[in-house]
């Protein structure tokens, strides 16, 4: 459903917990969570607010946990 970034909860270098807000969105008048699928470290945002963005659009990248911090 496509929509609008309201607030980015992240930034790069951040560790996150699984069900974790990062994003917040609006659509239809209606404010959208978007949760981390998984733990990990955002290794890059993507959106940033006022942006719209369609449905299967990348809102940032997760490195997994295990993860040794080379890019």
């Amino acid at each position: 459903m496509p929509g609008s970034v309201l607030e980015v909860l992240v930034s790069e270098g951040d560790r996150v917990e699984q069900n974790q807000t990062v994003v917040l969105m609006e659509s239809m008048k209606m404010e959208l969570v978007i949760t981390a699928p998984r733990s990990g470290v955002v290794r890059r945002v993507a959106v940033e607010p006022g942006q719209q963005v369609q449905r299967g659009m990348r809102l940032l990248e997760l490195a997994p946990d295990n993860d040794d911090g080379e890019r």
